[in-house]
């Protein structure tokens, strides 16, 4: 082998073993830490590793994968207690929030959420205050914010999101006009279409918690085709 082959073939395996250092650390941080923003986790697990190679930074996949691992090594017994506990708490909010068509979203859906993860749902109404007043209406005291999300790969839009706590659980509602139904914002992981989940399948995946993580993802993905 020529001497620029090798060190060429040496650089990419450095290079590839770094990308899953960076997800390893990037995972631990999300799962200890809190840290919920890909880009941020990967940035800081890659200063704290001393890594500086660019290329080396892994993708937003890549850290989702290596979250899953780090929960099944060290949190097999409490992580899946939160995520059912969201689950449980998500189909009472969904069905209390019935009348704006409900979808679940983000950790809580994909099986990821631990002790640091709001159950986050997406809300419809072509009033954006119509939300916010039912809660208030219901009692339910919330902090206003506004959401910047992709609606394609050249557009973004601005969505009001409202934040509350019920049984010292945090809820993320995202407020979309109804014709948001159709289509859903690209996910920060891989920029496809969201994947989101009604109030019937989120009290089939409540009834289905005996499938291993396998299982979980072929019903998850065939149920969202």
């Amino acid at each position: 082998m020529a001497r620029g082959e090798h060190h060429r073939i040496h650089a990419h395996d450095r290079v590839q073993r770094n990308r899953v250092l960076i997800a390893q650390e990037a995972a631990r941080l999300m799962s200890e830490h809190g840290i919920r923003d890909f880009h941020r986790a990967k940035l800081k697990a890659a200063e704290r590793l001393g890594i500086l190679d660019t290329q080396a930074l892994p993708r937003n996949h890549e850290i989702e994968q290596a979250l899953r691992e780090h929960q099944r090594l060290f949190q097999a017994e409490s992580q899946p207690r939160l995520l059912q506990q969201r689950r449980e708490a998500a189909v009472e909010a969904m069905r209390f929030l019935q009348a704006f068509e409900p979808r679940l979203v983000g950790a809580v859906l994909e099986g990821t959420a631990d002790t640091h993860s709001a159950i986050c749902l997406h809300v419809f109404s072509d009033d954006p205050e119509a939300v916010g007043l039912y809660l208030h209406e219901h009692g339910v005291p919330f902090e206003a914010q506004m959401r910047r999300l992709r609606t394609s790969r050249e557009s973004t839009d601005d969505y009001p999101v409202l934040l509350f706590a019920a049984d010292e659980l945090p809820f993320d509602l995202t407020v979309l006009p109804r014709d948001a139904l159709r289509q859903a914002p690209l996910d920060r992981i891989d920029e496809k279409p969201m994947r989101r989940a009604p109030l019937a399948m989120v009290e089939a995946l409540l009834a289905d918690d005996a499938d291993n993580e396998s299982d979980f993802e072929r019903k998850l993905s065939a149920a969202l085709r």
